[in-house]
Formats: structure tokens, sequence, C-alpha cells
């Protein structure tokens, strides 16, 4: 009998895949260790700095890979790309996420995510929220084991919370990576022999000269999970400040405006993937 929570789609694997540390690690294991076909996504906003780095990082990884593992060629699609601000944000989305955030603060990607996914059809596209993420807590209670078509397990919110926030933001997705840390996926990406490739990802919204800046928010992630070595010394010092003065003053405020304080129309920041 198939179980409610085995997708009926085994093929191809769709991931959202941004060169970052996260979503690298999940395609390597799904190119190299499962052997699957991928179809990776992008959401590309053009107002961001690093932007152009992240694509840039994405044909560098991927050209490393048919190099070095030559029948990633046949298995990895290239890479689609889609404009953020051509997602419409239907209304029951935007009411999910702002539910969700008078408990928690996340992103606003997550109401541009879930739109991608209805306006594309896609019933199950790979995340990787992990250990330390704030959506793995705040879906911890939701969330429940399957196995996936492919040979792998991976968890997704259960069906039987249909009709909550919880469900309408993040329904559609698959969180492979939801049991494992930074610091694990370092040890893992090593012991399989993926240490160079893991090297080649990044990670900061808003390089200077070509390197992390050490404050914005996949940057701050980074140093905070484990990974500092991947800032330059200089900008970890100043990450430190950062963190330790104005970045409290400034998650009250973001947290005060998210309730519906302050100027809720605003824009949206841009997506803050948290270096996946």
């Amino acid at each position: 009998m198939t179980s409610a929570h085995d997708i009926r789609t085994p093929s191809p694997v769709n991931l959202l895949w941004t060169g970052g540390w996260d979503s690298t690690f999940r395609l390597l294991q799904l190119l190299l260790q499962h052997r699957v076909e991928v179809v990776p996504y992008y959401l590309e906003d053009p107002t961001r700095a690093s932007t152009q780095r992240e694509i840039q990082t994405v044909e560098r990884i991927t050209a490393a890979l048919r190099e070095s593992h030559p029948h990633t060629r046949a298995l990895l699609q290239p890479l689609r790309r889609f404009a953020v601000e051509g997602i419409p944000v239907d209304p029951d989305i935007a009411a999910a996420l702002r539910e969700i955030r008078r408990r928690s603060y996340i992103g606003s990607q997550y109401a541009w995510l879930p739109a991608f996914c209805r306006q594309q059809a896609l019933p199950d596209l790979e995340l990787c929220v992990h250990v330390d993420d704030k959506v793995q807590a705040l879906l911890r209670g939701y969330a429940q084991e399957f196995a996936h078509p492919a040979g792998y397990r991976s968890m997704r919110v259960d069906r039987a919370h249909t009709g909550s926030a919880e469900h309408t933001l993040f329904g559609s997705f698959s969180f492979p990576l939801f049991h494992i840390d930074k610091v694990g996926i370092d040890r893992a990406a090593n012991a399989a022999g993926w240490g160079e490739l893991m090297e080649l990802t990044w990670f900061c919204h808003t390089p200077l000269r070509g390197r992390p800046c050490g404050i914005c928010p996949p940057c701050v992630y980074t140093i905070e999970e484990g990974l500092a070595r991947r800032v330059p010394p200089s900008r970890r010092v100043v990450s430190w400040f950062y963190r330790r003065l104005w970045l409290p003053l400034r998650t009250a405020l973001r947290q005060w405006r998210a309730t519906g304080h302050g100027r809720g129309n605003e824009r949206p920041p841009a997506p803050g993937y948290g270096g996946t």
C-alpha cells in the first residue's frame, strides 16, 4: 500500500539550488550518492548584490562536477532561473506568513517560495532547511518522515495539518537536511570526499571586494553555526560588534513591523535563503 506521504512522481528531483553550502551538499548527495536526475531552481533578484556571484558559483560547481564526475552530465539538468518579481503571492499565503510571524519571525522568502511552487505546479521542491534554522524549529511538531521513491528518507509537513499556516507555507516542500547542521554537513562532505567542491560554494548577500561581508544574514548564520572560517578574519571582527550591538535592535524592530506595526506595506527584502 502506498503511504499518503509518498511522492507520486519519483524523478527527477526538484531542488532549490543557490550555490550555497546547504543546497550544494544536497545536490552532491543526489548526484553522487543517490545518482538521481536533478532539476535545479534559482529565484533571481537582480537588486541583490550577490545574484551574479551566485549564478557564477552554480556554473563553476557544475563545470567542476562534469569534470570530476562525468556521469553528472546526464543527471544534472540546466539551472532554471525565475525572477522573484514575477511571482504573485496569493492572499492565503500572505496571511499564513503574517500568522506565523506573530509567533516567530521568518523571512519574506517564505511567501515567495510557496507562491512559486503554486505558480509552477511543483508538488515537491527540496528545500535545505537544517538544524539551527528557524524554519526547522518552527516545523518540528509538523514534519513527518517519508520514503522517497528515489530510495532515501526525507521530511515534509504532515498532511494532517492541512489548513494550518505551516502547511500553507511549507506543504509543497520536502526537507532532506532536517536532522543535520552546517558542521555536520562539513563532516559528512569531507568523509565523502566532497570537500573541494563544497569550498566552491558562496553564501554572502553583500560581498565586499569579492569577499564575504560578515554582517548579512547568511554571513551571520555561517559564523554562528560553526563555519566562521569561511569569513575573512577582519570581517569576523566587524561581525562580532554587529551581532552584539546593532543586530539585537534591528531584530526587535523587524519583529515589531512583522506583527502589523510600522510600515506594513514596504517591499519585502530580497529572498535570503540562509546561504543554502
